[in-house]
């Protein structure tokens, strides 16, 4: 058996997030993978580099599978062709890389980026993916409080409630708002790991701090606390994407 990473992209508005549930039709993972043991004639799994929620995309998402096909890696863009001609328009792989047999998409990930996108002018051609913000929104006071998330380790105040983690400690590196357009503007946030709904509950209180409904002082607090309902509310997941995942170079092969 080879191991070998997909980068693949999805539209994840209509599906039930990335990964396979028992009591939960149409994920992201069941799809691709019923497709790939179709073609390949072999049963695939794969182990993704994350879970994103019911209608969160992907630009970038990272994946692994086993098969016992010796021709993958050779004739790669055959099989992401034939692999996208069995594939809904709203799936697509964009690249195979064979890796050593103990890589992992999740646990070899060292870093993950999302964006956010939010436009403050109503625009039916960019709503399907971007949430409309109505009113004045202070972005160098935004960058200023997403700057103190660099300074914190616990975010269980931006953490969906009962989620199934053995801590809430993650390590941001990047969270910053980026004006994209005439008003469109993307928040980037990276991390070595995110919380459920962490993303959309930082953006939520974020907006706060824009609309000056909070302080930086109460911000700070707020990752402080440790406390969900202190924070603002989760956005909608359609204008959130995962964007780029990086891996250590030793977990492919000749590395």
């Amino acid at each position: 058996m080879q191991r070998f990473f997909t980068s693949l992209s999805y539209n994840g508005v209509t599906y039930n997030g990335w990964q396979i549930q028992s009591n939960t039709p149409n994920t992201v993972q069941q799809v691709i993978e019923d497709k790939l043991s179709m073609i390949l004639k072999e049963r695939i799994e794969l182990v993704g580099c994350g879970r994103t929620d019911t209608g969160v995309s992907a630009k970038n998402y990272i994946a692994h599978f086993d098969s016992s096909l010796l021709d993958i890696e050779q004739n790669k863009e055959h099989w992401i062709y034939k692999f996208n001609t069995v594939l809904p328009e709203s799936i697509s792989i964009n690249d195979l890389f064979q890796v050593k047999p103990n890589a992992h998409a999740r646990f070899d990930a060292v870093e993950r980026t999302y964006y956010y996108h939010i436009h403050q002018h109503k625009n039916p051609f960019i709503s399907q993916f971007s949430t409309y913000i109505y009113g004045d929104l202070d972005f160098e006071l935004m960058n200023r409080a997403a700057l103190l998330l660099l300074e914190h380790r616990d975010f269980t105040s931006f953490s969906k409630l009962h989620a199934q983690t053995k801590t809430n400690n993650c390590k941001i590196t990047k969270a910053v708002w980026q004006k994209t357009n005439v008003n469109e503007w993307r928040f980037v946030i990276s991390a070595d790991r995110f919380l459920r709904g962490m993303v959309r509950a930082i953006v939520g209180t974020l907006i706060l701090v824009g609309k000056n409904k909070i302080t930086l002082q109460d911000f700070n607090s707020i990752i402080e606390c440790k406390d969900r309902s202190k924070a603002g509310n989760n956005m909608p997941p359609e204008a959130l994407f995962l964007t780029r995942i990086k891996y250590p170079e030793t977990i492919y092969l000749g590395k």
